[in-house]
């Protein structure tokens, strides 16, 4: 028997497509027209001319400064990431400790803490470490809080490795430390992707950290300073536009190369 087109489902998807694809269309089209063929033409007519000059106008202002920062701040997260939260999910999937068991339900608290009730002692904190308004003072918070979630996704992915393994490579006489690197770690490529996908997004997309950590112009990130180009080009969208495409394209393509291993780690969270 053949299936019967979904007419319905397919009429839905059509119309959530389009009503994704407006706010693009209306994002790249003003970025590549002039303001005053923007303002004359309004936002949801076609495109009448094609100008590079907003990019320009742009990048003369300093944003590639800010663009620069928040790399920094993003290479730093997913560093620091991967330096911790391997080992600390090895230990919790092989450790038989209610001690370790208690310390992880503990830390997954986290997820349910949003940044915004903490942001004050963070705010506290760092400057008592005389960290504000640097990018070291920015990264460390920012990776306290993707920790949480990171550690999840990757004990899941941890998990998943049978125990037949961890039997096989105690019995040629591994350590722990040579099972971790030499089994442990291969087999879990997509939770290692997965986290750095997470990290980088989280660190890239980030705005209130950054927004009250880093208030100086030489450690503006380009979220934050997106909001200043909001001020700045209050009637010229064109403008505004142009920066925001500049600061979506290195995540996108981040994210285009590694989507498969995200939604794959992300599926692998719930474990055996």
């Amino acid at each position: 028997m053949k299936p019967r087109p979904n007419i319905i489902g397919g009429a839905v998807a059509g119309a959530w497509l389009l009503i994704v694809l407006i706010p693009i269309y209306l994002m790249v089209r003003a970025a590549f027209e002039s303001q005053q063929s923007y303002s004359q033409h309004g936002p949801l007519s076609l495109p009448r001319e094609f100008t590079l000059q907003n990019f320009v106008d742009v990048i003369e202002g300093g944003f590639l400064l800010n663009l620069f920062n928040s790399a920094v701040v993003t290479a730093g997260t997913v560093l620091i990431v991967l330096v911790v939260v391997p080992p600390l999910s090895f230990a919790i999937v092989r450790a038989r400790s209610r001690m370790v068991s208690n310390a992880f339900r503990l830390m997954l608290l986290g997820l349910a803490i949003p940044a915004q009730v903490v942001v004050v002692p963070v705010f506290y904190l760092i400057s008592q470490l005389g960290l504000n308004n640097s990018l070291i003072g920015v990264i460390l918070p920012t990776t306290a809080f993707a920790i949480p979630v990171c550690t999840l996704v990757l004990t899941g992915s941890m998990r998943n490795i049978g125990d037949e393994l961890y039997e096989a490579m105690s019995i040629d006489g591994a350590t722990a430390w040579t099972t971790f690197v030499r089994m442990v770690l291969p087999l879990s490529k997509g939770g290692i992707a997965t986290i750095v996908v997470f990290s980088a997004l989280q660190a890239w997309n980030g705005f209130l950290l950054p927004l009250v950590l880093a208030r100086t112009p030489e450690v503006t990130v380009a979220t934050v300073a997106l909001n200043q180009f909001r001020s700045q080009y209050a009637v010229n969208v064109p403008g505004l536009m142009a920066a925001v495409i500049l600061t979506i394209i290195p995540i996108l393509l981040v994210y285009l190369f590694a989507r498969r291993a995200l939604v794959s780690g992300v599926m692998g969270m719930g474990g055996k």
